[in-house]
């Protein structure tokens, strides 16, 4: 696993875009913990997710590219044109799916909702350039701690990773959940 600061990710973006188009899987900073990424249009990279993660079947979140993402290929209400409005933020806004082939099947097996996040962090602009969704999972295995420094990496993980960019320790908390997709608005805190 190749250990990159954000300057050495951004000196080589280009290089680093090409690699995440083509399958890798990685760790990057958010706004709140660590994550584990992909391009969560590869079936074969999130699968790799899944591996790693030993989490069969419960969906993952991602990170969109833009706001104009969300109402592209997301059902989006009145109440949730207000909290899109907060974005970016500490998040993951739970939305029915109405384009399905946005994201890999197997990013949101078995449910026709998806877990949208756009990170209070610089990584969210790489993201934009990029212009697909990213998969946004916690950087552990299911059921373990979080990843909040590099200290705290699973050794298993670690040894299946391609890069891990790390900016120092996270104090944050995994995002917030938000369900948007049903008649009231359920707030979830993690």
């Amino acid at each position: 696993m190749e250990l990159l600061t954000k300057n050495e990710f951004l000196h080589n973006a280009d290089s680093f875009k090409k690699k995440i188009e083509d399958g890798t899987v990685f760790i990057y900073p958010t706004d709140t913990i660590y994550g584990i990424g992909c391009n969560a249009q590869d079936d074969k990279a999130v699968a790799r997710i899944r591996d790693m993660k030993q989490r069969e079947d419960m969906p993952f979140s991602i990170i969109a590219p833009s706001k104009k993402w969300i109402y592209d290929n997301c059902e989006v209400s009145g109440e949730a044109l207000r909290w899109i409005e907060r974005l970016p933020g500490p998040y993951t806004f739970i939305f029915k799916l109405l384009n399905n082939s946005a994201v890999a099947e197997n990013v949101h097996p078995g449910v026709d909702t998806i877990g949208v996040r756009i990170p209070n962090n610089w990584f969210t602009e790489f993201v934009a350039k990029l212009g697909m969704p990213v998969v946004s999972t916690s950087a552990n295995i299911t059921g373990e701690d979080y990843m909040k420094t590099a200290d705290d990496l699973d050794e298993q993980l670690k040894a299946k990773l391609d890069f891990m960019i790390y900016e120092g320790e996270k104090k944050g908390r995994p995002s917030t959940l938000v369900k948007l997709y049903e008649e009231r608005v359920e707030i979830v805190e993690r």
